[in-house]
């Protein structure tokens, strides 16, 4: 795991004798990303120049420094993340004779990758690599830089044009230090933001920048002839090249189904994970696993314990809330599989002292709450280890969230409702909501279904109004409101239909919503998050569930085994029952749950006041004061829990104040 950043200059803008000291402040700024070491390379005739930072996980020697260069000396190569299968990678170029001359330099991954590019070329590299990676390119003899990242998005890579300068990074905080680096906010973006809590790629929260796609790579000629819309002073955006699709690859499952019974469906599942997790373990540095106590995580934790003849080490976290403390459940599933745990129960003031570092640390705003226990955990996971497993992307690819239960159950039911009973429920339920405790009322309402918050049965709520099933998931993930950004109404029509290019063949509806969550929630919050979190401690993070393989075949199943009555995440229940007591794991999923709604009423009452306060919304000009004022006090006095809309707003105004306000400013008309 590591950072990247560097630029294609041939302004003259940046005199070739600064690019050394340029490219050094711009790469130092990831040290947090690679702390074990640092490289440049520099062709100032080319007006190029590239960085990288270096957290060692593979092959520790100074050998394995990067930037790398090919045998034959055509290409240039800084790599972000791991590649799992680099090892029958460079068996294959050995058996084809393709091995470096000198023999191979290194035990690392990234060799392996700038051989195989140069012998087989970028695509078919591409096709047959699996892991997680942002990776920068430069092809000497084609004069062109090649960016991509991995196909479901869990590394990533900004670039845009700073004037006649191109530019790219892991993070936008290495392009600060360029002279040509002019934060002006996108309106659209921070539409985009407010209503999901997090800025979806494409999109970036500047003008002029860019988050590379999942599965995707750019090329970038010297010459800026090719291109399919031109930017701006004469410059050209590159043309996006998709090497690998989610569609696609669920349109060929579904067409082959799995055939067989659950218990042929969950050995084969196991079977699967092991084969990934053994691959994941490899390490020249200590590893160990993130361990919530839901089925996800367990379910790696228990396959790696079974792979490995000493303890490993599991990391948890807690509240000392006790509605928001779930250790226990990850401590008796540690207990019974024999791990190395390790256990952090924070009070509400170690959380809230992480508020102040999220946005150094995320750059962009970004609002999902259960950041802050993300980072805790990480940061706590790093004095042990390197290097850990999550259980992220089961939810997506085997039915785990409510949505996919309720819609499961219920949409069709829905549709056949008329409108004016539908509103009439609606306004009915939204009116008694304000006044009923969780567990009680919201337990008899959704008749036993499952215990809910009731922040997430005002968004079912909201959704059983929709009579699109696109509407329907947008109602349920949708964390506020894209109208609050001041002279900007809604998100442009652009922006919005290139969200609803989804795809795909017929599917149900549950499926759907699963798809739509592994192709945006889960690389635009769940990969971030993870990331940021991660890298912020210099803690390497690596998901089993999202390798290739195990995503086609969780789509070749049918939902049946993902969807079980209200049971999500069947098949991988029946894997994990194999190893941890039922009882000690069938318990309500209820995620990594932040106190926000009450901590805004209490302890964070007085710096909520400070960044929502009227004067300051007006100043900025960003904003519409009215509707977060209102929001705010209804909050405060009216029994009204406007938490996520909050804490978008909150995100964005600590985010804006971490910048020059006045630079900012400039561009607010």
């Amino acid at each position: 795991m590591c950072g990247i950043t560097g630029f294609i200059d041939k302004s003259g803008r940046v005199r070739p004798e600064l690019f050394h000291p340029l490219i050094e402040a711009m790469t130092d700024c990831l040290v947090h990303r690679g702390p074990d070491g640092s490289g440049i390379w520099i062709d100032e005739a080319e007006g190029i120049a590239v960085g990288h930072r270096r957290l060692a996980v593979l092959d520790l020697s100074v050998a394995a420094n990067q930037p790398m260069i090919s045998p034959g000396g055509q290409f240039i190569l800084v790599f972000n993340g791991e590649i799992y299968n680099y090892r029958s990678i460079r068996n294959r170029l050995e058996s084809e004779g393709l091995a470096p001359c000198g023999g191979w330099q290194t035990s690392s991954d990234t060799e392996v990758m700038v051989v195989a590019i140069e012998c087989w070329g970028l695509e078919t590299v591409l096709a047959c690599v699996t892991g997680m990676f942002a990776f920068v390119l430069w092809d000497r003899r084609e004069r062109q830089l090649i960016l991509a990242i991995d196909r479901i998005g869990e590394k990533p890579l900004y670039y845009g044009w700073l004037g006649s300068v191109f530019v790219f990074a892991s993070e936008l905080k290495a392009l600060r230090p360029h002279p040509g680096f002019i934060p002006e906010i996108d309106r659209n973006s921070l539409a985009l933001f407010m209503k999901f809590g997090h800025v979806p790629a494409p999109h970036c929260i500047f003008k002029k920048m860019y988050k590379l796609e999942p599965g995707t790579f750019v090329v970038i000629r010297h010459n800026n002839h090719q291109a399919s819309s031109s930017g701006e002073n004469g410059n050209v955006m590159p043309y996006i090249h998709r090497y690998w699709s989610l569609a696609n690859v669920v349109s060929e499952a579904i067409s082959q189904p799995f055939h067989g019974n659950d218990c042929d469906a969950a050995n084969l599942l196991e079977k699967k994970l092991r084969e990934v997790i053994r691959d994941q373990m490899v390490a020249d540095v200590p590893l160990g696993a993130m361990l919530s106590g839901g089925i996800d995580s367990s379910t790696i934790t228990s396959i790696m314990q079974s792979e490995s003849s000493r303890p490993i080490s599991t990391f948890t976290i807690g509240f000392s809330e006790a509605d928001y403390n779930e250790a226990y459940y990850a401590a008796d599933v540690a207990r019974h599989l024999g791990t190395d745990h390790h256990e952090l129960i924070v009070t509400p003031v170690e959380a809230r002292d992480v508020i102040p570092l999220l946005p150094a640390l995320y750059d962009e705003p970004f609002a999902d709450s259960s950041q802050i226990p993300t980072f805790l955990v990480a940061r706590m996971a790093r004095k042990r280890v390197a290097v850990v497993l999550t259980g992220d992307g089961g939810d997506e690819l085997f039915g785990g969230y409510y949505r996919h239960i309720f819609t499961h159950r219920f949409w069709r039911r829905l549709q056949r409702v008329p409108i004016r009973w539908k509103h009439a429920a609606a306004s009915f339920l939204q009116s008694v909501i304000p006044f009923v405790s969780d567990g009680s009322l919201v337990e008899s309402i959704l008749a036993g279904f499952f215990r809910q918050s009731v922040e997430k049965l005002e968004k079912l709520v909201k959704g059983i109004e929709s009579c699109s099933l696109d509407d329907f998931y947008e109602s349920l993930i949708t964390t506020g409101n894209c109208d609050i950004v001041k002279g900007q109404k809604g998100i442009s029509g652009e922006v919005a239909a290139s969200k609803k290019s989804f795809m795909v063949m017929p599917m149900e509806p549950a499926l759907y919503m699963m798809f739509r969550d592994t192709v945006e929630y889960l690389p635009g919050d769940i990969l971030v998050k993870v990331d940021r979190a991660g890298m912020g401690a210099s803690l390497e993070t690596r998901m089993p569930f999202l390798d290739p393989g195990l995503v086609s075949f969780a789509w070749q199943l049918p939902l049946a085994m993902k969807i079980r009555g209200s049971i999500g995440k069947y098949i991988p229940r029946l894997v994990l029952y194999k190893y941890v007591p039922r009882a000690m794991v069938d318990h309500p999923k209820s995620g990594f749950a932040v106190p926000i709604d009450s901590w805004l009423r209490g302890p964070l009452r007085e710096w909520g006041e400070e960044y929502l306060s009227e004067s300051r919304l007006y100043d900025e000009g960003f904003l519409e004061p009215e509707i977060v004022r209102t929001a705010w006090n209804e909050h405060l006095y009216d029994h009204k829990n406007h938490a996520s809309f909050l804490w978008n707003v909150l995100m964005f105004q600590t985010w804006l104040a971490s910048f020059d306000a006045a630079a900012i400013r400039r561009f607010v008309e």
